[in-house]
């Protein structure tokens, strides 16, 4: 168990890809050029990360967290492989799951900014009839409330077989999106808050069809490319393993015993879950989403107005893709979360720049699990002042 590294800046039914998987159901030595951090500060992280594996009971952790100045201490503790012991790989990849969201409205609110899309227009202006059915209707949700998780279309999470059954099962966009439509929406559009996958699936094929180019090539040349993102990448078609090095993923099967579950199909993610990428890559994307290299003004401004989000924990509110989380030192921190099979991450951002994200190698199995993880991102940005 350590805190590792210190970088220096450079320029049976499953609710997956949640923010928080039971919260929306009921989330070694430093070196020289370390940051202003004192040790007490870095000993808080690393004793967050160890409460993690030990009373949490998570395989595996690691962070990354980012001072206002970009320069990053990376952390782990556990395991990274519970067969071999091995340890969890400083700054390794991870399946980032729903933190794709943040990448998928950034697309989206960059063709706003070009006056290719119109945030508040019909989606069926740009796909029309595609969202028909069972009370469903195109003409009446507008792009403003997909991404923002007002259009009331049903998860298609919430109608998928159990993980194990399906891990190497290559999905189809169009068929999450008909398992969506296969149900009545949850409300009328504008009418109340539902986190809905669905509605992400639906902002991927909406960006193809402006652009004519794939949601995963968007992704990668307006944001990983232009960013320098190094370790973050959209898995090809087929692609089920992680690149490089990596921890690995565990879900309880039928008798709770861990299984491996680092290699799968993320087709089934999509727009709205698919990326992998290393903690201090998104926390490098966050910088750089709020110093506005990735949106203009006003489209900025507009992803970071939040509203109530009922399911979510009460001190978090959810913008466009992005959400406002209230920290126990008094200030606040934009970001987002993801949960798949395997993985857990939470992400956030303060106003001076100060970053952090945390990855665990298991969903957690408890609302206590999932408050746990929360904390921790709470502590990391706290510490990191």
């Amino acid at each position: 168990m350590s805190y590792a590294t210190v970088k220096s800046p450079s320029t049976k039914r499953r609710g997956r890809l949640a923010l928080a998987a039971v919260a929306i159901a009921a989330l070694s030595g430093l070196s020289l050029n370390a940051a202003p951090a004192t040790a007490d500060s870095a000993d808080t992280v690393q004793q967050a990360l160890d409460g993690l594996v030990g009373k949490g009971g998570f395989p595996g952790t690691l962070a990354a967290v980012r001072d206002a100045d970009g320069r990053t201490r990376d952390y782990t503790a556990g395991v990274g492989d519970l067969k071999t012991r091995d340890e969890v790989p400083v700054d390794g990849r991870v399946r980032i799951a729903s933190n794709t969201k943040m990448f998928t409205a950034v697309v989206v609110l960059q063709l706003v900014g070009e006056g290719k899309i119109g945030l508040d227009a019909p989606i069926e202006k740009y796909l029309p009839r595609l969202i028909r059915g069972n009370g469903n209707d195109g003409r009446k949700i507008t792009v403003r409330q997909l991404l923002q998780h007002t259009s009331g279309l049903h998860s298609y999470t919430a109608n998928m077989p159990p993980i194990l059954e399906t891990r190497h099962k290559y999905t189809e966009p169009r068929e999450l999106l008909d398992t969506g439509l296969a149900h009545k929406p949850d409300f009328a559009p504008g009418k109340s808050w539902l986190y809905s996958n669905t509605g992400y699936v639906v902002l991927g094929l909406l960006v193809q069809k402006v652009t004519g180019r794939p949601i995963s090539e968007e992704i990668t040349n307006r944001i990983i490319k232009p960013v320098g993102l190094r370790d973050t990448y959209w898995p090809g078609i087929g692609e089920q393993t992680i690149r490089g090095a990596h921890p690995h993923g565990y879900t309880p099967d039928e008798k709770k015993k861990m299984v491996d579950i680092t290699e799968l199909d993320p087709s089934w993610g999509w727009s709205a879950g698919q990326l992998i990428a290393t903690p201090s890559d998104v926390n490098r994307f966050l910088a750089a989403l709020m110093d506005g290299e990735l949106l203009k003004p006003a489209q900025l401004k507009q992803m970071k107005q939040t509203i109530k989000a009922p399911g979510l924990p009460s001190t978090w509110t959810y913008g466009l893709g992005l959400v406002k989380i209230k920290l126990s030192c008094g200030e606040s921190a934009y970001g987002h979360g993801g949960d798949i099979d395997g993985y857990e991450t939470r992400t956030g951002i303060t106003e001076d720049g100060r970053a952090a994200t945390v990855a665990v190698t298991a969903l957690p199995t408890s609302q206590a699990g999932a408050k746990q993880v929360n904390a921790a991102l709470d502590t990391a940005l706290c510490a990191a002042k």
